[in-house]
Order: structure tokens, then C-alpha cells, then sequence
């Protein structure tokens, strides 16, 4: 049995679990261990399951390994059959439908028959949900909306997920005798913030259609299409790898095309073409139908007379013009960041506390972090009070006192309400070294009260950064509606930065909209939203996307000093 085979078992045991109303923590040790034995990225458990080390694996327990030992002798798992006869294997979609949790969809089906997605759909439709407690009108619409949504999203994965399948992915092609060289290709190299395949190009030493084709017989796959040395395959937990194996002198060339994208290729092409080349599969062909011997990537845009353009930027939008005028930006670098400001702490819904926030700062080389915690109004995240808030401020000051090589600021994360004002009194806001102002509620505004409640909002001099400015929740929640270029005019009209927000969850604002930004002049600040230690990880792909953006590190405040991230936030004061 392969790991990832079996990790598909654990996980759909911890989705059974969590329908029938089992314990959290039950569900989440099988969805912990099925992430962990993922990791693993072997083909056969059986000897790791015999020699005992794969019970020493963390995550991995005496229930799960004993699920395992039954799947490596059997194939099968007896707890897997016994969850799975107990309710139908629709529920399981379900629990796919944003906002309806495990418990409600228990509900549903004890209560109306309900059993998978289109039973739904018809029972909202036909409005009888409204039978069940808790299911009005509002919840009824809210749930079609959420169908809707997973429906155009198809199997689409966050960016994170889709990063980590194909680094294990890209060690198997490796691994391959006749394999010299692999890379990741596709929107994944692009660092697009919702993936819904993954890509490979492989460079071999002999027979590339041979190597493709051995793949397909890989442990895992459900099902493999294709011929030759261009494979698709389907893994059983509905992961979908394109798989493309080339000779090392056409491995240059396959990995641009597979990395795309389309608009991009386009471009390119008709380029070549006005220098009297062309391509012809994985070759580049010169005006006398010889082939061009193209060693890496930089070597076929310097053909196309182009400087080399970064793969995130490969989107059409205007780099192969830049490329060739020199107008290409220097992107911005994680190692630019000097700090971040959109942090939490224990103070609100946060589960570090300031030093450990602070610690784990320190161990990314940065020189400061900003503690934004959320303000009162925010019940639903354990907003601070007035009284608590200042004593956060007595604790960062004596925590600067003895700090040396890192820097605490005090920021807060403060609602924007309904009118647009800013929650806490003015004497409050004034004491901060920067407030992050943000939506957290009262989504369905129409766009035009929407927008004047966000431009309301920056009119406040204590306003510094606009963060998460259209609401978006990947895979869940579309963007409120907003007229993002009036806020963005606004933005750079009263010097007030926004915000990438760097949760994988969220990448809000949208790359698409930061090529408009720069050209006003907006600051960009890019936060993590880090509620942990671990949350500061994020941070990296807030850079991945500020670089879709076509962003500079001068482009963005925390690129700054913390004396000169107060000095902008003071400015407006003034």
C-alpha cells in the first residue's frame, strides 16, 4: 500500500467521523496522521510498518497505525466500511459547501433525507429547509450562493496545498533512473492563488515516452490518459499531475510551455515569428528548419531578443513589452521585508503572546513586528477593550525596554462599521503607532454603500492600512462588491496603504488589481494575518503575489524602517 493511497483512507475516516458528530479531536488525530503519512511520499508502507518505524512517525498513533497494518495486509479498512455504510457518500461533498459545518449537515440528513449536493440545491429551492431550526431565508440563500460557488470552483486547491502535492509529486519524478533533471511547471510555478492541476516537465537520458509511460503505473493512481511521453494522471484522493517528458535539449523549451501561461506563449510566439522563427512541439526552428539548440530559459528569451521574465509575471499583461523596452521590474524579495505589522496575539483570537510573536520575528531577521489585535467591536474574535488594550501598550513598553535587537509596534486591527467609522474613540486610536482598519461584517452592503463606507473610513486621519480590502475568501466566499479602483484613487489621494493579505486563504487585494496601485502610487503593505507563530510563514506568499503584482520592494511599507512605518502612519495625522 502507497502513502498516499492510505492517507486518502485516513482522511475520509476523519470526514466520516466529523459527519457523525464524533469527538474534534478524534477526527482531527486521522486527519493529522493522513497528512503526515502524505508527507512520507513512499510507495510501500509495508516495511515501515514491520521494522515499527512508522508508528514512531509524529502524527501517527496506535488507532491510526492500526488502520494501516489492516490496509498494507488487506487493502482494505473495516472502520472505513463500517463509517461508510452508516451514511451515504454524498455527505462528504457537503462538507465542501461554505458555511455549512459537519454538525448542520448531520442535521439535514436526519432530518430532511438530505445526502448529497443536489438534494440540497432542490430543498433549498423548493424552500424546505426553513423546517429545520436554524435554516431561514438568509441561511437558505447563503447556501445556494455556497452551491454555486463550489460548483464553478471545481476541484481548484489554494495555492499551499497545491505547492506541497507537487514538491512530493516532482521527488517521485526525480527519484526515476532514467530522469536527469524535473522541474515544476504550470500555474504552480506561476504562483497563481488557486491551482487546479499540477505540471511537470522531466528531462531524460533515454526514451522520454517510456519514462512517461511508467508512470501511469504508479501506486495511487486511479486512472492515467494519454500516450507517448505526455501523461495525465488522476491519484485517488482527486490530485491531477500532467506529466511531460522531454530529451535534456528540449527540456528548456517544454518547461516554458508547460509553465505557460497561454496569453503569455501568445505573445512569445508571435515574437518569434517577426524574428523568423517558430516552434514546433518542444523546438525552436530557425528560418532554415534546422533546430536551435536552446540550453535554459534565459537562453530562448534572449532568441526572442527579451530579458528573462520572472514566471510569476507570465500572465499576459504586458511583460514581454516590458521585457523588451528594459521596463522590467526588479520584484520585490522576501529578504526586503524588514518587519510585518498584521499580527495577533492572545490578547484577541490569537494564540501566541507578544514576546513569543515577537521571538519568532526575531528568527526571520526581521527588525520589528506589529501587534495588531482585533478592537472591541469584534465579539466573534475576541475583540480587546479599551481597559485591555492599554494594558497591551504597558506590556509592549516594557518588552521594548529590554529588547535590543527587535522592535514592538502597537497597531490594532480596528473594525470599519457599518457607517464607516472606525471602532474606539479618538484619544484610543491616537495612541497607536499605526491602526490597520478592516470589513468583518455586514458583507451583503450593495456596492455603492459599500465603497462609501470604505472611502468614509479613510477620511479618519488615524486610518493607516486598508487591510484585506475586498473580503474574499478563496474557494468560499466571493468579494463583496466594492468599487476597488475608487478605493484605490482614494488610497493614494490621503496616503493611506493597503493591504496584500498574505493568508492563503484570502491573498487580498487581488495581484490583478496592484499593477493599478503602483501606477497611483499606492503603499503596499503586506501583512500575514499571523494568528500563530507559524502564521508569519505566510508572509512569503504575500511576496509571491505583491511579484504577480509587478511590485518593487519601494513599493512596500514594511520594506521600511519601524521608525519610518510610524513616520507614515503620523503623517496623516498631522
Amino acid at each position: 500500500m502507497d502513502s498516499r493511497s492510505a492517507a486518502h483512507v485516513l482522511s475520509r475516516i476523519a470526514a466520516y467521523l466529523e459527519l457523525a458528530g464524533e469527538n474534534y479531536f478524534k477526527a482531527r488525530a486521522y486527519q493529522t496522521a493522513a497528512r503526515s503519512l502524505l508527507a512520507l511520499g513512499i510507495d510501500d508502507i509495508g516495511p515501515m510498518l514491520r521494522s515499527g518505524e512508522l508508528a514512531s512517525v509524529r502524527g501517527l498513533g496506535p488507532a491510526t497505525v492500526s488502520v494501516l497494518k489492516e490496509l498494507n495486509e488487506s487493502g482494505e479498512s473495516r472502520y472505513l466500511e463500517q463509517l461508510r455504510e452508516q451514511m451515504p457518500e454524498g455527505l462528504l461533498e457537503l462538507l465542501r459547501v461554505p458555511g455549512l459545518s459537519a454538525d448542520k449537515i448531520h442535521k439535514l440528513h436526519s432530518e430532511l433525507g438530505i445526502a448529497s449536493l443536489d438534494d440540497l440545491e432542490g430543498a433549498a429551492r423548493a424552500g424546505t429547509l426553513k423546517t429545520v431550526k436554524g435554516m431561514g431565508p438568509k441561511t437558505t440563500e447563503k447556501l445556494l450562493a455556497g452551491i454555486a460557488f463550489l460548483r464553478n470552483a471545481g476541484v481548484l486547491a489554494l495555492y499551499p496545498q497545491a505547492l506541497r502535492e507537487a514538491r512530493g509529486l516532482l521527488d517521485a519524478v526525480r527519484a526515476h533512473p532514467d530522469v536527469v533533471a524535473a522541474e515544476i511547471a504550470g500555474s504552480v510555478r506561476r504562483r497563481r492563488e488557486v491551482v487546479a492541476d499540477l505540471d511537470i516537465v522531466a528531462a531524460c537520458r533515454r526514451h522520454p515516452d517510456e519514462v512517461a509511460q511508467s508512470f501511469t503505473r504508479t501506486p495511487g493512481i486511479q486512472r492515467a490518459n494519454g500516450a507517448g511521453a505526455s501523461v495525465t494522471l488522476r491519484f485517488v484522493d482527486g490530485t491531477k499531475l500532467d506529466l511531460h517528458c522531454v530529451t535534456s535539449e528540449r527540456f528548456a523549451v517544454a518547461l516554458w510551455r508547460a509553465t505557460g501561461s497561454s496569453e503569455h506563449l501568445m505573445a512569445c510566439e508571435q515574437r518569434l515569428t517577426s524574428r523568423g522563427l517558430r516552434l514546433e512541439a518542444d523546438d525552436l526552428i530557425d528560418g532554415r528548419g534546422r533546430a536551435v539548440l536552446v540550453a535554459d530559459e534565459p537562453a530562448l528569451y534572449g532568441a526572442l531578443g527579451l530579458a528573462w521574465i520572472p514566471p510569476e509575471l507570465r500572465e499576459g499583461r504586458g511583460e514581454v513589452e516590458a521585457a523588451a523596452s528594459g521596463a522590467l521590474p526588479r520584484l520585490v524579495e522576501f529578504t526586503d521585508l524588514r518587519g510585518v505589522l498584521h499580527c495577533h496575539t492572545q490578547y484577541s483570537d490569537g494564540k501566541a503572546t507578544i514576546a513569543e510573536m515577537a521571538d519568532a520575528a526575531r528568527t526571520k531577521g526581521w527588525t520589528y513586528i506589529g501587534i495588531s489585535d482585533h478592537s472591541q467591536a469584534a465579539f466573534y474574535a475576541s475583540g480587546v477593550s479599551r481597559e485591555m488594550m492599554l494594558a497591551q501598550h504597558d506590556e509592549i513598553d516594557a518588552f521594548n525596554a529590554t529588547a535590543s535587537d527587535i522592535r514592538v509596534l502597537k497597531g490594532v486591527e480596528a473594525d470599519i462599521l457599518a457607517d464607516g467609522r472606525l471602532d474606539y474613540d479618538e484619544e484610543l486610536l491616537a495612541r497607536f503607532d499605526y491602526v490597520i482598519a478592516s470589513i468583518h461584517s455586514r458583507f451583503k452592503m450593495d456596492g455603492a454603500a459599500m465603497t462609501d463606507r470604505v472611502l468614509r473610513a479613510m477620511d479618519d486621519p488615524h486610518m493607516s492600512i486598508l487591510a484585506h480590502p475586498t473580503g474574499r475568501l478563496l474557494l468560499s466566499r466571493e468579494p463583496y462588491d466594492l468599487d476597488v479602483d475608487a478605493v484605490l484613487q482614494k488610497a493614494a489621494d490621503a496616503g493611506v496603504a493597503v493591504e496584500v493579505n498574505a493568508d492563503p486563504k484570502r491573498l487580498d487585494l487581488d495581484w490583478r488589481y496592484l499593477q493599478r496601485a503602483r501606477d497611483l502610487g499606492v503603499v503596499i503593505e503586506i501583512g500575514p494575518d499571523a494568528h500563530s507563530r507559524g502564521g508569519l510563514d505566510w508572509t512569503n506568499l504575500g511576496v509571491s503575489m505583491a511579484r504577480k503584482g509587478w511590485l518593487e520592494a519601494k513599493d512596500i511599507l514594511n520594506t521600511r524602517s519601524a521608525d519610518d512605518v510610524v513616520a507614515f502612519a503620523k503623517r496623516r495625522r498631522e
